[in-house]
């Protein structure tokens, strides 16, 4: 993935070095970490971990740590590479806006370490990256990346663009007014029928990120040979079947919250091959 030309992105808030907790429920910085990228990939939903979160956080001690100075940031370079992926997500969704006569408010995206405040309560790293609708930012924990390539093999420039482009994609969903629309239907329909919804929530945001992928190299192109695969990749690692055969040996359709391998492959590649937003509607179609 070739970037080196764009622009850090001035949407970012670096909090890392601010409240921090040490401990999360009696899991060491290790197990948080390992939680972080399960509990991303099994699609748990955030609100639910914040809720478990908030609890938590009221029984432990906090500490306050220094800003990091950025000379001596050891994660300079994926920081910069970070705020240069969004600057290009935000150009390209803001065009593509603009195309279909509306207007396209740019995220927040919110880099933390361990723990932060949030417009949906405390978000804690233990979530991975998520996106809160309440406040239009996505907070990521960069520890969450090394985690990725360690224990799921889905390591890569664009593998981390996928998946800030699918937490983007999510934030293209509420300023579109498909969030509002699904998360009225919480409290309508059972837990079953609410996943199945959140199947489609999910495999919408990851063609979003193809669409973004497309124009984004339409335009100009910046994707090396082995990109796209590093995307499909990843895309097939978090599959919810791959990830429940992984932890617990079988696998439990009605949980699934972000769809299977094959459906999480097959919607990017959607996105990316057409590049149209209207193919993009999960909603629509029986065969996801």
């Amino acid at each position: 993935m070739r970037l080196d030309d764009e622009q850090e992105s001035s949407d970012i808030e670096d909090r890392r070095g601010g409240v921090s907790m040490g401990r999360v429920g009696g899991l060491g910085i290790g197990g948080v970490l390992v939680a972080l990228v399960l509990s991303y990939f099994l699609g748990i939903d955030p609100r639910t971990l914040i809720g478990v979160a908030e609890s938590v956080q009221g029984g432990q001690p906090q500490s306050q740590t220094q800003p990091i100075n950025p000379a001596n940031d050891p994660d300079a370079k994926l920081k910069s590479e970070v705020g240069k992926i969004l600057t290009n997500i935000s150009r390209n969704w803001g065009e593509l806006f603009q195309e279909m006569g509306r207007t396209y408010k740019n995220p927040k995206l919110v880099l933390y370490s361990g723990s932060t405040r949030t417009a949906c309560g405390a978000g804690q790293a233990a979530m991975g990256p998520f996106y809160c609708p309440g406040d239009q930012e996505v907070y990521l924990d960069m520890a969450f990346f090394q985690e990725m390539e360690r224990r799921f093999k889905a390591g890569g420039d664009f593998a981390r663009a996928y998946v800030i482009a699918h937490e983007i994609g999510h934030h293209v969903q509420n300023q579109m007014g498909i969030t509002g629309k699904t998360d009225a239907m919480r409290d309508r329909v059972s837990k079953v029928e609410y996943n199945k919804i959140s199947v489609r929530v999910e495999l919408q945001a990851d063609c979003f990120a193809g669409v973004w992928a497309y124009h984004s190299n339409k335009a100009k192109p910046f994707l090396d040979p082995n990109d796209v695969d590093e995307a499909l990749r990843a895309a097939n690692a978090i599959g919810d079947d791959a990830l429940q055969r992984q932890a617990q040996g079988a696998v439990v359709p009605d949980s699934f919250t972000h769809g299977t391998s094959a459906q999480r492959v097959k919607w990017f590649k959607t996105g990316f091959e057409t590049g149209s937003v209207k193919a993009c509607d999960t909603f629509a179609t029986r065969d996801l």
